[in-house]
């Protein structure tokens, strides 16, 4: 069984987490939650302040969150009232009870059975309402939500933290300020009654207590939880500079005289303290900004859908839509569920998931996703997929996973993080020991030992890659490009050669019949017949052009009312890469290639000219046997894709090669390679499905990194063996699943988005590691050899974690698709 597969049978659980301040304390909150028996694997990031925790079945959800919170550490938690029905005694309310509180991301469950109420504390994201009402109906009990709340907690919780986090630096603000004057006045020769008052050391130790043990309790706070987990972070070395100075001059005012010393630093800790507030209060609304993609995701989801029941249609929440409903939309309004439009037709703006711009024609019969926007025309369909099972709600699962994924590029910033602090510690401690004994003022020696604990910060560290990579999976989503990690994202900007499966790819994978040659005593009607008997079993795109031209036949003979298939296939039998047999009115029909005629020692070489011919014309032969003899040849045609020639040229101007493989005949390859720029040495052809991960292997011995792109079934094993996997939006599921990167609008120029949304967001990774590296590497020095006061090095602190996540964030002004929509500009004036 695979990595990915082993994953999957995991209850993987996304937990908000809230306190943490840098890399340190997300490591923590890691280490608590491994703690919990069970628990298999975890990544905490910090930009997102999730954890994403992958555990058995067996691990409650309400241990991971009193790891967390013993951790020092608080999970915001929503609240939720069910209305129940169908209880007949106290067992059953045990029984409901049990289920709800065994729900993966249910915190508490209490269920009363007098009042036939249940109260659910539970994690926001995690599971919904919905799910949890769902739940006690498997088990044969009615569930309805009582008032249910719309509001995102996760964001009320988060709009909560930056409330108290400005009210904290409010706090520091107003008292740092005058001591703040104070040291202005000592720099600029300030005199007066005014100046007189501010420098006595009583006012300055009444100003300076608040800020301390108030608006900077939290650091103490957080300290003391590192300190019982016998750990490190931030908040440490705030609190030991911070107190150093402020406690120094404690002393200095309690026993100056005594001590023959007078000069007091209360201002320093004071204006330190105040300068991380803002920093954090900064970053906070920063993260808050790279996660826009996310909320805009979120956004699409309307709250109401009419529906059409017992005849009559109604206004429902969309959380009570069930399969099967008949759903009614009408202009301008937004498609609450996924469905198939059974009656009407209308144009659907789907640039939010697809980032395509112009609207997308959808007539009966055509699939709409819950969350496009209905432009025009008014319809109704039939609901298909509800809840956490529509297109937009895995799309959001997609992006958070992804958002909340570790790139192989952290780790080295990882790996420092773990020693940056107690490092930190003993390079403060050298240089004040350094100080001391050199020069023997103990004054300048606890002050640069301030200055180094004050500006070491490993929060620039923590957040250079995960902010980048919030932004990035943010970015590609609105463009249309599911990217589902953070590995995936950084490989993807190393790939050196581009593998495209023809049929659904470069081609629009929806092949016609062009052409019918039939031998005596066979004409080309019955020829057509017999062949769509046998295909109709199959789901090859090939088998299904062959049924419809039958269908189509058959409605033009004798209506549209008639059977297109008045013959019923028996011992139907597929034959991988080559056809497919079944016996058709006690003949055996054989329909396939070359390869499969051969192998069933049927002679072709009555319809060998007709077959080159049309190979020759780009199509495929599709060759019919009847008792072993030859009947004729079907052709059929695929047509490229209207952009891929453009894709691939782009693919190629940016120094990737780019390879098509197929399991059409050699011609018909060359002639499809032909009209997107490929040459014949490009090709591979008449490839098997289980051929398919051998090109991409092979490929990879040559060292080369590959990225694999396809849509069907048969491409899911070489999407899951090349280093990057991608799937076209417009393919199946399975292909879906395997790959790391889906294009939901199944244009190949979607690819060259990808990968330069890598790229960049390589770039902006880099930048920012170097300038994390760099502000520790010069500005430590500076610290300690005294060119840098307590306050300059708590100002520059303050905002390297902020410059960091600002950086990050201008990966929202990239667009993906910028050099096409140039073009397409450029073409039309």
């Amino acid at each position: 069984m695979t990595n990915r597969n082993k994953a999957a049978e995991q209850a993987l659980l996304q937990v908000p987490v809230q306190g943490m301040t840098c890399a340190a304390c997300a490591r923590r909150v890691e280490k608590a939650i491994r703690s919990v028996p069970g628990v298999d694997d975890v990544t905490v990031n910090l930009s997102t302040e999730r954890a994403a925790v992958r555990a058995g079945n067996g691990v409650a959800t309400e241990q991971i969150v009193r790891a967390i919170e013993d951790a020092g550490y608080r999970v915001p938690l929503a609240e939720a009232r069910l209305s129940l029905v169908g209880m007949t005694c106290a067992n059953c309310a045990a029984r409901i009870q049990r289920t709800l509180a065994k729900t993966p991301g249910v915190v508490e469950a209490s269920v009363n059975f007098a009042t036939e109420t249940a109260a659910v504390k539970y994690i926001p994201g995690a599971v919904s309402v919905a799910e949890l009402a769902a739940r006690v109906r498997d088990i044969g009990y009615e569930a309805y939500p009582v008032n249910e709340a719309s509001e995102d907690v996760e964001q009320r919780a988060r709009e909560a933290e930056i409330r108290r986090q400005t009210l904290r630096f409010a706090v520091a603000a107003v008292f740092s300020a005058p001591l703040l004057l104070s040291m202005a006045a000592m720099f600029f020769g300030g005199h007066g009654s005014l100046w007189s008052w501010l420098h006595n050391g009583w006012v300055q130790l009444a100003l300076a207590t608040p800020v301390q043990f108030g608006a900077g309790w939290q650091f103490y706070r957080d300290a003391w939880h590192n300190l019982r987990q016998r750990t490190a972070n931030m908040s440490t070395l705030v609190v030991l500079g911070t107190s150093a100075a402020y406690l120094y001059s404690l002393a200095v005012l309690l026993w100056g005289d005594r001590l023959g010393v007078h000069d007091l630093y209360f201002e320093a800790s004071a204006v330190v303290i105040a300068l991380v507030l803002l920093g954090k209060l900064l970053e906070a609304r920063a993260k808050g900004r790279t996660s826009a993609a996310i909320k805009k995701l979120v956004g699409l989801q309307p709250r109401t859908a009419r529906v059409v029941r017992d005849g009559v249609e109604m206004d429902i929440p969309v959380e009570q839509v069930v399969p099967g409903d008949l759903v009614v939309v009408r202009p301008g309004e937004r498609i609450p569920v996924d469905g198939v439009i059974e009656q009407g037709h209308s144009a659907v703006d789907e640039s939010m998931l697809t980032g395509e711009s112009l609207p997308v024609e959808k007539q009966v019969g055509d699939t709409v996703i819950g969350g496009t926007l209905n432009k025009h025309g008014a319809f109704r369909f039939r609901a298909t997929r509800v809840g956490k099972d529509t297109a937009l709600a895995q799309i959001i699962r997609i992006v958070q996973e992804a958002q909340g994924s570790r790139a192989p590029i952290q780790r080295l910033a990882d790996q420092v993080s773990a020693y940056f602090v107690p490092a930190v510690l003993v390079f403060a401690l050298a240089t004040f020991l350094g100080w001391y004994a050199l020069a023997g003022d103990l004054t300048r020696a606890l002050l640069n030992m301030t200055a180094v604990l004050v500006l070491a910060c490993p929060c620039a560290l923590g957040l250079a890659t995960p902010t980048a990579i919030i932004v990035g999976t943010g970015r590609g989503a609105e463009a249309g490009i599911l990217i589902r990690g953070g590995e995936h994202l950084e490989k993807t900007h190393k790939v050196n050669v581009v593998v495209l499966d023809k049929t659904g790819t470069v081609t629009k994978g929806e092949p016609g019949v062009t052409d019918m040659r039939a031998l005596p005593p066979y004409d080309e009607r019955t020829l057509l017949a017999l062949a769509a008997a046998v295909e109709r079993l199959s789901e090859h795109p090939l088998a299904q052009a062959i049924v419809a031209a039958a269908a189509e036949q058959a409605a033009r003979e004798h209506g549209s009312g008639s059977p297109a298939h008045p013959e019923t296939a028996e011992d139907f039998t597929a034959l991988p890469g080559r056809g497919v047999r079944a016996r058709v009115g006690g003949r055996l029909v054989l329909v396939g290639n070359r390869a499969c005629m051969q192998d069933a020692g049927v002679d072709i070489a009555p319809l060998e000219r007709d077959v080159e011919e049309l190979e020759n014309q780009g199509k495929t032969a599709m060759l019919v046997a009847v008792d072993g003899q030859a009947a004729g040849v079907i052709a059929v045609a695929d047509t490229v894709k209207e952009h891929a020639a453009e894709a691939i040229a782009a693919l190629k101007a940016m120094g990737i090669a780019v390879k098509m493989l197929t399991g059409d005949n050699v011609r018909t390859a060359r002639t499809i390679a032909a009209q997107v720029g490929l040459a014949e040495e490009d090709v591979y052809a008449e490839v098997l499905p289980d051929q398919k991960a051998d090109v991409v292997r092979r490929l990879q011995q040559q060292g080369l990194t590959v990225a694999m792109v396809g849509d069907g079934v048969n491409d899911a094993p070489a999407l899951a063996v090349a280093d990057v996997g991608v799937a076209m939006g417009t393919g199946t599921d399975i292909a879906i699943e395997a790959a790391d990167i889906t294009l939901m609008s199944g244009d190949l120029r979607a690819l060259v988005g990808a990968i330069r949304l890598s790229r960049a967001t390589m770039r902006k990774i880099r930048q920012n590691l170097f300038w994390a590296f760099a502000y520790n590497t010069v500005g430590l020095p500076l610290a300690a050899l005294g060119y840098l006061s307590p306050v300059l090095a708590g100002a520059a602190m303050a905002f390297s974690s902020v410059s960091v996540v600002t950086n990050a964030s201008l990966l929202r002004r990239f667009d993906p698709m910028a050099p096409f929509r140039r073009r397409s500009a450029h073409a039309a004036a």
